[in-house]
């Protein structure tokens, strides 16, 4: 494994996103976006997010995330856009556990081998500058590999 990760975000990025989900999940809900970037090459850097329920009203009536189609066609006419690719999705859990359920790991919101998903404990009711308590899960062709430690895939910057 190589010492440079594959996706780095600005805090000023994940500071924005942590308060959004705490605020769209209202504390009692799960929330979520999708996090938008550049790639080069196996790397990526996160230049903004669009919460789910921006992209469809609905994804977040039922307690947890459900997106339709509507909220993905939305999805890639912004990427198309603004020219960024989704380079990782996130969304919180109510408590204290951020491993994948066994809707998370059944359903990944982008089923393309290592797309990075990360969950936020507590609807989001966390630090807004580091990584604690993040889990970090990583689609490949034959399942999901969930990293113990944040930073082996995700590094937060003061720089985009």
């Amino acid at each position: 494994m190589s010492d440079q990760p594959q996706l780095t975000i600005s805090r000023w990025i994940w500071r924005r996103l942590i308060g959004e989900l705490h605020r769209r999940g209202q504390e009692r809900r799960e929330s979520g976006a999708f996090l938008l970037g550049v790639r080069q090459g196996p790397r990526a850097s996160v230049r903004d997010f669009c919460c789910y329920d921006e992209l469809d009203p609905s994804a977040l009536d039922d307690g947890y995330v459900t997106l339709h189609s509507r909220g993905l066609k939305a999805l890639w006419a912004q990427c198309r856009a603004r020219q960024l690719d989704v380079v990782a999705d996130v969304h919180t859990h109510p408590g204290p556990d951020t491993r994948q359920s066994t809707l998370d790991r059944r359903h990944p919101m982008v089923p393309v081998d290592g797309h990075i998903a990360l969950i936020v404990p507590n609807f989001a009711h966390t630090t807004r500058w580091r990584l604690d308590g993040v889990g970090v899960h990583e689609y490949l062709e034959n399942g999901w590999r969930s990293h113990v430690t944040p930073q082996d895939l995700l590094r937060l910057s003061w720089w985009p």
